[in-house]
């Protein structure tokens, strides 16, 4: 395998380390930092305190079903639960909640006592007006974000996104049965290989500004020169 080879395999495990480090780092992001973000957006503009006592203790999920029910109006549960896609089971809990907080209402119908219809109240129309603004205030901030991108990068990321949503990162049939030995120790090697790359990743991160160029340096003139 000539150096230059060695170096594009070195550089492309490094990045796909650095990218998987990267993931990670999006879904607590969104999960945890966004939520918070959010949270005090909404916040800062109402002076219902009515509002602000409910989104105090809102969860995401309690959030995406007011905004169900805002922009249906008068909806049953199984139909928030298919057209959103939320467990019904989860959809049956958080509008006894929301009921009890008194952000949305319900009504029986004339011939159907079991089956319970939401609309919201006037709190809870604040609630979803102040989340649907948010929506909007997110969705500008995201083009004005992406619009430092050039339209071949933008290309990527969409198929990037595309492909991910399709893909499986296990892989496992059963009707297929075990991989041929060859596969398996493939498979082997990779996994060791990422592990070394991830253990020189953390020993590089230990490093300050002057040791880090003189490592880069010794592994370009040990590693990467014909």
């Amino acid at each position: 395998m000539s150096s230059k080879r060695t170096n594009s395999n070195v550089e492309q495990a490094l990045l796909i380390t650095e990218m998987m480090n990267q993931i990670g780092a999006l879904q607590n992001r969104f999960q945890t930092e966004g939520e918070d973000e959010e949270r005090r957006w909404m916040t800062a503009r109402t002076s219902d305190d009515r509002v602000v006592d409910f989104l105090k203790e809102a969860t995401v999920l309690m959030l995406h079903i007011v905004h169900a029910i805002g922009e249906s109006e008068l909806v049953n549960g199984i139909t928030i639960s298919k057209r959103f896609g939320i467990p019904r089971g989860s959809v049956s809990k958080i509008t006894r909640r929301l009921l009890e907080q008194g952000i949305v209402q319900g009504e029986s119908l004339p011939d159907n006592k079991k089956e319970v219809l939401f609309r919201l109240t006037s709190v809870g129309r604040k609630v979803f007006n102040l989340h649907k603004e948010l929506h909007v205030h997110i969705e500008g901030n995201v083009r004005e974000f992406l619009s430092r991108y050039d339209i071949e990068q933008m290309r990527f990321l969409v198929q990037c996104m595309k492909d991910t949503v399709v893909t499986s990162w296990v892989r496992f049939d059963e009707a297929e049965g075990l991989q041929e030995e060859n596969s398996a120790t493939e498979a082997s090697r990779n996994l060791r290989d990422a592990g070394e790359v991830s253990e020189i990743l953390a020993m590089l991160r230990r490093l300050d500004p002057n040791k880090l160029r003189k490592a880069k340096e010794l592994i370009r003139i040990a590693f990467l020169e014909d």
